[in-house]
């Protein structure tokens, strides 16, 4: 079966994706490696396998959270606070790499942790695309690797096993310095998925329509597990009357510890008033 003229152009069914994401939001970058390509190590690399085993590699990892606490809040943080600033460095981008090219090109890449690396002082990460998930009719579907799903919702179930597929380990790995119980770490999950293709959704100048794909995504039904909670999201009114776009985070980012009085504007924490006074102010 010949493909379109479109795709010899790609080198990946993903590749699109990720160059838009890296035009809107030039702190993460992403490369494809190539067939017997190795991924980088050494100079600040670290392979997503590393951090999911724990060990030295995670504590060196960890120490540069560590160190950035106590130079910019001129005070060390309690061991679980920088274990859960580290996670959330990590698994913020990671998210991504599944989210984006969903919402973007309905196409779902499975990213096992041994096929992600991370450079996060460059922001930049690298992955090996092995297999993906598409709908029917998409010129990608010919493609090596690809599964063919029934329709939409089958395909935000494979956004939901891949992201799981990739965290989870990484949850495993972390989770012990965290404190944390496993609903805890599912519900940090929850919020990086959300947070992370809602901000990359304002970028692209589809804010609205990452948030309602969201709240298809994580309806917080039992076929949605592991995941803790829903999208979250509902809206506040400003001074002028405007629609100020908020949500209710599924776990606590713990910055709270650093700042008593300067809690994210998503936190259960911040009460309705001194929301809309930050979202009025930012926008």
């Amino acid at each position: 079966m010949s493909l379109p003229a479109l795709l010899p152009a790609l080198t990946s069914p993903v590749t699109e994706a990720y160059t838009r994401l890296a035009e809107v939001f030039p702190g993460l970058r992403v490369r494809e490696l190539t067939a017997g390509e190795r991924a980088p190590r050494g100079a600040g690399w670290v392979g997503a396998q590393e951090l999911a085993a724990g060990g030295p590699v995670l504590d060196a990892f960890l120490a540069w959270d560590d160190a950035q606490v106590l130079r910019d809040y001129g005070q060390r943080a309690r061991p679980d606070v920088v274990a859960s600033f580290g996670l959330h460095r990590y698994a913020w981008p990671a998210c991504l790499l599944i989210t984006v090219p969903w919402f973007l090109h309905r196409r779902v890449p499975r990213l096992p942790v041994e096929d992600v690396a991370f450079q996060r002082a460059l922001g930049r990460m690298t992955v090996r695309v092995r297999e993906f998930a598409c709908l029917p009719g998409d010129p990608a579907a010919a493609l090596p690797g690809a599964r063919v799903v029934a329709d939409e919702e089958a395909l935000r179930g494979e956004v939901r096993a891949a992201v799981a597929e990739h965290l989870e380990p990484v949850l495993e790995g972390f989770g012990p310095r965290m404190r944390r119980g496993k609903r805890a770490l599912w519900g940090m999950a929850t919020d990086e998925i959300v947070e992370g293709l809602w901000y990359i959704g304002h970028l692209l100048g589809e804010e609205s329509r990452a948030m309602a794909e969201l709240e298809l995504l994580l309806p917080g039904t039992g076929a949605t597990k592991p995941y803790v909670g829903t999208a979250g999201f509902r809206e506040l009114t400003g001074p002028q009357g405007e629609p100020l776009p908020t949500r209710d985070r599924a776990s606590c980012c713990l910055f709270y510890t650093l700042r008593p009085e300067d809690t994210c504007v998503t936190c259960p924490r911040t009460c309705d008033a001194d929301r809309v006074r930050k979202l009025s102010a930012s926008a």
